[in-house]
């Protein structure tokens, strides 16, 4: 977004005009001690199709590959990610900001449910106070160096997506979907949102896209196939990986071991991800 500096109606503008211009830059400055190089957040048009997990792993993959990665989590009302990574309450901060938490291989995390007494405790908040505290979790944490930040975003297209799009420098968004025949309806949601924000789309990741027989090693596409390749390709953007249902992936999950992730499926989303937005 461009500078009021540069409209040349900056000296007739009300305070109501400058916040619905969209000349208007909302950008939120990062901590004074943060170096940030690449935003990536993952959206989606509806809830439950595995943004969090996707997240996760994105974090782990690259991380693995030797960049520095974290996890903002932007899913204030039901935040997974310090579950996914085996993580606890018990952030600490000073007078130049607060801490994030780190993994076992270094990956930094910061979530609500890092400041909460049980993790079960929750989050009754309105969407002013949620968007707020997504850019104090930009702004008041010391993220120091960090190639890769990943940003888990609450589903839909709402106020802290509206919020992450204007207030951080995203690079490029990561559509998750699954393969129901909703499809098409919930990318072309989070598609619109990105475009009407000028955010670029790195492309789409199936989650939940099949099933392989334990005992012939079959693949079974339990909700159909070909949907989300179609749409995606009717839209114009890369379809970056399909993710099974894999009970590992669950497991891994539930008992805070994401870090030991090891399978292929989103190795393409890595390559793009590393020629799209180099460090």
């Amino acid at each position: 977004m461009a500078d009021c500096n540069q409209c040349p109606s900056k000296n007739n503008c009300s305070s109501q005009q400058k916040e619905n211009c969209g000349q208007t830059d909302f950008h939120v400055a990062p901590n004074a001690m943060s170096e940030i190089k690449r935003v990536i957040p993952v959206v989606s048009g509806k809830g439950g199709v595995g943004k969090s997990s996707i997240t996760a792993m994105l974090a782990v993959l690259m991380r693995r590959k030797g960049y520095k990665t974290a996890v903002l989590d932007a899913d204030i009302t039901g935040p997974s990610i310090p579950r996914m990574f085996g993580l606890k309450a018990g952030i600490k901060g000073d007078h130049a900001g607060i801490y994030p938490a780190k993994t076992h291989n270094d990956i930094s995390v910061m979530s609500v449910n890092l400041l909460l007494e049980q993790e079960d405790q929750p989050v009754v908040w309105r969407g002013p106070v949620i968007s707020g505290t997504v850019k104090q979790f930009w702004s008041d944490v010391i993220w120091e160096d960090v190639d890769y930040m990943f940003i888990d975003m609450p589903p839909g297209t709402g106020d802290v997506p509206l919020t992450i799009f204007q207030s951080l420098p995203v690079d490029g968004v990561i559509i998750a979907t699954s393969p129901q025949e909703l499809v098409s309806i919930i990318v072309k949601k989070a598609v619109n949102m990105a475009t009407k924000m000028n955010i670029e789309i790195a492309g789409v990741v199936e989650n939940m896209s099949y099933v392989l027989c334990p005992d012939c090693g079959k693949k079974i596409d339990v909700f159909g196939s070909g949907k989300v390749g179609e749409t995606a390709t009717a839209l114009g953007i890369e379809l970056l990986g399909k993710i099974p249902m894999d009970v590992h992936i669950s497991s891994l999950c539930d008992n805070g071991e994401i870090e030991k992730f090891t399978a292929d499926y989103l190795d393409r989303c890595v390559e793009v991800l590393e020629r799209k937005y180099p460090v």
